[in-house]
């Protein structure tokens, strides 16, 4: 079917109104959605009066519980998250050669910490140059490489061990 100047006001009108193209699509029947919206396009019809789809709701802010005055047990506090692990570690100049010079990459070498000091773009930039038996000296390596955290162990409650009871008494 084709688009006749009535049908095309149609359009115009429902679109106008904020239908969707899937709506609009079946008012007029013998079009697709595709359809719809191709012409919507050739037609320049941007604008809309209103949204196609419902705003969403924004979802309410939960507030956190507090644990009632009368528990003071230790079971009953809420847990405290571990603090993360921060390297302290004392701002580090490149290591100068006796003549002055500084470790760049034409001079890294496999014993020499790799640890990049500076803005690569700036002509003062040089890497750590420290004596190291890695990439990085002691010291650079404790800023690249955390220490691995602790695993917690699976605690097994009630509940898994009742479902476990009646799983073994079915067969």
């Amino acid at each position: 079917m084709g688009w006749t100047d009535e049908r095309v006001e149609t359009l115009k009108k429902l679109w106008i109104e904020g239908l969707s193209a899937s709506q609009i699509a079946k008012q007029l029947g013998g079009v697709t959605r595709n359809a719809v919206i191709g012409k919507v396009h050739r037609l320049g019809l941007a604008g809309r009066a209103t949204p196609s789809r419902p705003a969403k709701r924004p979802r309410p802010v939960s507030r956190p519980r507090l644990a009632s005055s009368s528990s003071s047990s230790a079971a009953a506090r809420p847990r405290m998250a571990p603090a993360p692990y921060l390297a302290l570690v004392p701002h580090l100049e490149p290591l100068k050669a006796e003549d002055g010079s500084v470790t760049t990459v034409l001079t890294l070498s496999d014993s020499v910490c790799k640890w990049p000091i500076g803005d690569p773009t700036d002509a003062t930039f040089a890497f750590c140059g420290r004596s190291s038996t890695g990439t990085y000296c002691p010291d650079h390596a404790s800023l690249a490489f955390q220490p691995q955290q602790p695993r917690k162990k699976r605690t097994y409650g009630e509940p898994d061990e009742l479902r476990r009871m009646m799983r073994l008494s079915a067969m």
